[in-house]
């Protein structure tokens, strides 16, 4: 979890943070995004992360059937948050968000893939996650070469996700979503 200010730091409702976005004090080219009401530098990507997001995003897109999309690093609205996961799917089309991001109820699934940020996965976007009721949420691990999928999130005091399993590069992930599989994965076609 980054480490927090000793000092007085300033809150933002993701309100004020649009209004910022839209009065042009945060552009796209800074590289921010809102966490639980914090304004957080977005950690830049190395080679093996960028090759991680198109080789998860490519194999979520042939198998992701009609009614879904699959989006990567664009934001999602939450209640105190903005992240903007690696990849996500998404239900409906990109046409169907031209008035707002989609919102928690929108987002079946995100993932984050992590390198020099595994800790900030685990623990403070875990609990943005699962208090904003994501269903399932994947840690891309480059670190330890595994994919870690975590379920059932819990929404209560400590937002966390009460189901965690890890997968190795020997090993296939069922895509099941809202009880329905849309296919499996071989995790070793899904890292660098």
């Amino acid at each position: 979890m980054p480490t927090v200010p000793t000092e007085a730091v300033w809150r933002f409702t993701v309100g004020q943070y649009h209004e910022m976005i839209r009065l042009g004090i945060l552009t796209e080219d800074d590289p921010v995004e809102l966490l639980e009401g914090l304004i957080i530098h977005k950690m830049p990507k190395n080679p093996l992360h960028r090759v991680a997001n198109k080789l998860i995003r490519s194999a979520f897109e042939e198998i992701v059937p009609p009614g879904w999309y699959v989006d990567t690093q664009e934001p999602i609205t939450l209640t105190d948050s903005e992240p903007e996961p690696d990849v996500a799917i998404i239900r409906g089309q990109t046409r169907d968000y031209f008035e707002r991001h989609p919102g928690s109820e929108d987002v079946v699934l995100v993932v984050e893939i992590a390198n020099s940020t595994l800790e900030r996965d685990r623990n403070y976007k875990q609990r943005i996650y699962a208090r904003a009721g994501i269903p399932i949420y994947w840690i891309v691990n480059l670190v330890e070469r595994i994919i870690e999928i975590y379920t059932q999130p819990d929404n209560g005091e400590e937002a966390i996700y009460k189901q965690r399993q890890d997968y190795d590069l020997s090993m296939q992930i069922d895509v099941v979503i809202e009880n329905y599989k849309f296919g499996s994965l071989n995790v070793r076609d899904l890292l660098p």
